[in-house]
């Protein structure tokens, strides 16, 4: 079970991903949908794994949260946005970006990806959603 924040400023989509989390057995410390609140959960809660959208509430901000996160705080991250061109060639931290609309089945299989690449694990052949970093 990993320790999860889920990064996303349209509220539905991050009910979903709560529920297809939590029934993978994870533990969602919180949602956020701007920077503040994430940092803010992310020192409080202790985080495994960010799933951060690249255009939150306060702006097209994702991309230095991930870096601030992962770089800084040791959380691995694995962005989430229609615009996979935005991340570049990859941030320290982060595992690779997905692409939305995504389903249930391409959440699940891009977060059991970047979790077995955080505890060193042979890691699965990246699914076909997730574009990975190296």
């Amino acid at each position: 079970m990993a320790r999860i924040l889920i990064i996303e400023d349209e509220a539905l989509v991050a009910l979903e991903l709560q529920l297809t989390l939590e029934d993978m057995g994870h533990e969602v410390v919180g949602t956020a949908a701007e920077v503040a609140t994430a940092l803010r959960i992310a020192h409080e809660a202790g985080v495994d794994l960010a799933l951060v959208d690249i255009h939150l509430s306060d702006g097209a901000t994702g991309v230095e949260l991930g870096r601030q996160l992962g770089e800084g705080m040791g959380v691995t991250v694995l962005f989430m946005t229609a615009n996979p061109g935005m991340v570049g060639g990859g941030i320290g931290g982060a595992v690779g970006v997905i692409s939305k609309p995504t389903d249930e089945h391409g959440v699940e299989r891009a977060v059991d990806y970047a979790l077995r690449r955080r505890t060193g694990e042979a890691a699965p052949a990246v699914p076909p959603q997730v574009r990975a970093f190296n």
